[in-house]
């Protein structure tokens, strides 16, 4: 289960009722989680771990340098930290270009051309449906110092999330400032010395943050990014003793001075904005892409754990739960309360469509590692003997990545264990239960996907 915080925006939940007995939920009818065709009248008390609906909340950001101590990787704006007396490093200069702001999603319904790898452009020139991306113009950056602590409002004014989906990531680019250089002052001997760090290795970078790192202010309808520099964590370990120092006072950081210096830093500079995940292009043209450990450690659950959301549908769990229905599949869903309190995901096929996947019940957070073993584990049963689909694919391509097998489920309660190793690491793997093509009714309890080592 993922250890940051989620920010959940208001939008399409529901409540689920405290109910006695063994009884179903007043609320068969409204579709789990999906935003496009929901219940506009229910009320979302928000989910302690779900994913971001996004409901037509604007964006904002800061930008800013943070002196905490190393493992204050989930801190607020509010509680950063500023420069002691004594700190190892001062940042007396630094200011990039920001020249592009992308929000990756997933929707379930209908987007002309829109890319899921790719994601959308909300600034500049946010993209509607139908229209061509437009090609970025140097015009167009937007020049923000960290050290001064940049907020950016106005800019943003036009960026509006209501757009259907569920957001996964914030992706912001920037290019190196004219001056290419960040000043500061390293302690050395008790005794601060001026340095230049030279931003020359970089043409341009990409910093992705997960969706529990936005920050989410209900009560003025905000959503706000705080891009966030850790100072410590950028010379941690580094000796600047042995540095050489110029005539005129002044450690030169760059490509011919101090290289070694130079070269370490430039392979922590991107990790140290603290994203889940990054891409970059240096000097030469070279891509690099990379997810942050600290970051994708809180959000990649523990061995033992269940890295999937709301498996006991104990939190309202219309913010974690999805219902498709597509291909000539219909169905409802409702939550049995039995007398032990477990709860029970109920769903109604009324109409099996054309395939399996005519009507999914799925997830779409699931973080998984590569390499790592893990078990499905989760109970099932029907009021027609038959098979269904289990998978575990990408959200963003639809392969499978995890797992994908026929379970015939009976019509008594059963356990279901599939274990698996991923091929590939994914933040956002979805787990479905296929359960179209016959007119069925299933209940559904206690699902896991538990991370063996």
């Amino acid at each position: 289960m993922p250890k940051f915080p989620s920010a959940v925006l208001a939008g399409l939940a529901l409540v689920a009722g405290v109910l006695s007995g063994c009884s179903e939920d007043k609320t068969a009818g409204i579709e789990i989680g999906n935003p496009d065709i929901a219940d506009k009248d229910t009320t979302d008390v928000g989910s302690p771990e779900g994913p971001v609906v996004v409901s037509g909340i604007p964006l904002t950001a800061d930008f800013t340098v943070d002196y905490a101590e190393l493992g204050t990787v989930v801190a607020t704006k509010s509680l950063l930290k500023a420069a002691a007396e004594d700190e190892p490093v001062l940042l007396d200069s630094f200011a990039l270009n920001l020249t592009e702001v992308r929000t990756y999603a997933s929707y379930y319904k209908y987007m002309p051309e829109y890319d899921a790898v790719k994601g959308m452009r909300v600034w500049p020139n946010k993209v509607e449906d139908g229209e061509e991306e437009l090609p970025l113009e140097d015009s167009s950056a937007l020049l923000v110092s960290f050290t001064e602590e940049t907020y950016v409002d106005d800019a943003f004014k036009n960026i509006d999330l209501l757009d259907g989906g569920y957001l996964k990531e914030i992706g912001v680019r920037f290019a190196p400032y004219v001056a290419d250089d960040i000043y500061g002052r390293v302690l050395i001997d008790g005794e601060y010395v001026p340095f230049v760090y030279d931003l020359a290795n970089f043409q341009s970078l990409q910093l992705r943050y997960h969706y529990s790192q936005i920050e989410i202010d209900s009560v003025n309808n905000k959503a706000n990014l705080s891009v966030i520099f850790r100072a410590k964590q950028f010379v941690k370990g580094l000796d600047f003793s042995k540095a050489n120092v110029s005539e005129d006072g002044v450690i030169y950081l760059d490509m011919k001075n101090n290289s070694y210096l130079w070269n370490k830093l430039n392979d922590r500079f991107v990790s140290c904005f603290q994203p889940l995940r990054y891409d970059y292009t240096n000097a030469a043209g070279a891509d690099s892409t990379a997810y942050v450990k600290d970051i994708w450690n809180g959000i990649a659950a523990s061995v033992g754990e269940n890295t999937l959301i709301n498996g006991n549908f104990k939190s309202p769990f219309t913010t974690n739960w999805i219902l498709v229905t597509q291909y000539g599949g219909k169905a409802d869903t409702s939550l049995v309360v039995e007398n032990s309190g477990d709860r029970i995901m109920k769903v109604d096929v009324t109409a099996g469509g054309d395939s399996s996947f005519s009507v999914q019940l799925l997830q779409e957070n699931v973080a998984l590692i590569a390499g790592v073993k893990y078990q499905c584990v989760f109970t099932i049963w029907s009021d027609v003997a038959d098979s269904i689909t289990a998978r575990i694919g990408s959200y963003t391509t639809f392969k499978t990545i995890g797992f994908s097998k026929h379970v015939y489920v009976g019509k008594t309660g059963q356990s279901v264990q599939i274990d698996f190793t991923p091929e590939v690491t994914d933040p956002f793997a979805r787990f479905e239960l296929n359960l179209g093509k016959k007119k069925r009714k299933f209940w559904i309890k206690e699902v896991k996907v538990l991370r063996q080592n």
